[in-house]
């Protein structure tokens, strides 16, 4: 026959307890319940468990010897629930995040000390993970969260992960200093991309999404770009624009002021990546994330009024009847 763990724990309780219904309360049952259990387990086990009298239930020379298998399975029990208690406790604690460079830099340290001040005992740890993997990492459990970048279209995450957006990083056009593009009036701060079809282009490799955003602009502008050099890396474009040889166009939060360059502000409709924090869609066992994306978006609105705040300034300079 096929042994039932909770016949066996229900005799090891009847046997503590004294009686069926310290039992069955023990069991959060109804006596009657138990009852019925004790008859099952009786016609299961073909022998009588249980003698029933005025000062209650004691149990037969059969009972007590499954009685006795019973207590183990209430002990492996109670072990199992502590256990499980103090990996969820664990588990509430315990952030992994994924991010890539310019969102590690500038986006989640404010957001990770303020998680700091809030749960000082929190267990965060953060690898660079590059956008295309924060999907794939996630779903195999390496990661309880990403910050990952969409370039122009929405993400479109699978059922059973959910993607919380944060913030639009539009593109830039980062220039030499020395450009004739480099500076302009401050009623004319915005350049079109037309204006710079005959330049050479440092861009991202060929196959990465933010290339193929930048051939899709380029071709809206009406030219084929000249790419000269090409790279993984926006620091690596920077650099590369600051020897005075290309031009390029490099996401609002991933600019370094390399020396030798300076940027301007592209005309709308301009290019832009999305920012998203990618988690489960069932993140319960993971509460800090919903913490964590709350504080990113925090920190995002902080940056994009960082942004918009010198363009707002220079638009009031260029009404202002006494302006420059």
């Amino acid at each position: 026959m096929v042994v039932d763990p909770g016949q066996l724990r229900l005799l090891a309780l009847i046997e503590r307890h004294g009686s069926l219904t310290a039992a069955a309360h023990a069991l959060q049952l109804t006596p009657a319940a138990v009852t019925q259990q004790v008859v099952k387990a009786e016609r299961d086990w073909q022998v009588p468990l249980v003698s029933r009298g005025p000062r209650g239930a004691t149990l037969t020379a059969a009972g007590a010897l499954l009685a006795c298998h019973g207590r183990t399975v209430e002990e492996a029990s109670d072990k199992a629930e502590a256990q499980l208690a103090a990996l969820l406790g664990h588990l509430s604690l315990r952030l992994r995040i994924g991010t890539f460079q310019a969102a590690a830099l500038h986006l989640l340290p404010p957001a990770l000390t303020a998680l700091r001040h809030r749960h000082p005992d929190a267990d965060v740890s953060v690898v660079d993970v590059v956008s295309g993997r924060g999907a794939d990492e996630i779903s195999a459990g390496r990661l309880d969260l990403a910050i990952v970048a969409s370039w122009g279209t929405p993400l479109a995450p699978p059922p059973h992960l959910r993607a919380h957006p944060l913030l639009l990083d539009p593109m830039v056009v980062v220039l030499p200093d020395d450009h004739p593009l480099a500076t302009g009036q401050p009623a004319d701060t915005e350049l079109r991309l037309k204006q710079l079809r005959d330049e050479s282009w440092v861009s991202i490799l060929a196959g990465h999404a933010a290339r193929e955003q930048f051939h899709d602009a380029a071709g809206v502008a009406g030219f084929t770009p000249t790419v000269r050099f090409e790279t993984e890396s926006y620091d690596v474009v920077q650099a590369l624009v600051g020897t005075g040889s290309a031009v390029a166009l490099v996401s609002r939060l991933a600019l370094t002021h390399a020396p030798g360059t300076t940027h301007r502000e592209l005309a709308h409709p301009r290019p832009y990546r999305q920012l998203y924090a990618l988690t489960k869609t069932d993140a319960s066992l993971t509460p800090l994330a919903d913490m964590l994306i709350d504080l990113l978006r925090d920190v995002a609105r902080d940056i994009t009024a960082t942004w918009e705040a010198p363009l707002q300034e220079e638009q009031r300079s260029s009404d202002s009847p006494h302006g420059a």
